[in-house]
């Protein structure tokens, strides 16, 4: 397992400004946690998506090339970190929109 942390440097009011992951050896994140402005954090797993939050459908690269881009500041973290900041974090009360 890898766990990251990436900051996502912009002016959208309603999106989140960090995005936590922990992503499996097959590359695809396994639980993430986004914390917004206000402090909110959230989290999802497989059984716990919903509209405010899901886990990313393609398999992750290397971190390097996402700290690459203007916009992220990306790091690896500690599985300790994680734990704790996934442990804060609450569930979206905001069901995932049905798929047609």
């Amino acid at each position: 397992m890898e766990y990251w942390k990436v900051e996502w440097h912009h002016d959208y009011t309603e999106e989140p400004t960090v995005l936590y992951s922990e992503i499996g050896a097959d590359r695809y994140e396994t639980r993430k946690i986004q914390r917004y402005r206000d402090g909110r954090l959230l989290k999802a797993d497989a059984e716990h998506e919903t509209g405010d939050i899901g886990l990313g459908e393609i398999p992750l690269g290397p971190i390097e090339d996402v700290a690459a881009q203007p916009e992220f500041s990306a790091f690896l973290i500690s599985r300790g970190e994680f734990e704790k900041l996934w442990q804060e974090a609450q569930w979206s009360k905001r069901r995932r929109a049905t798929r047609p």
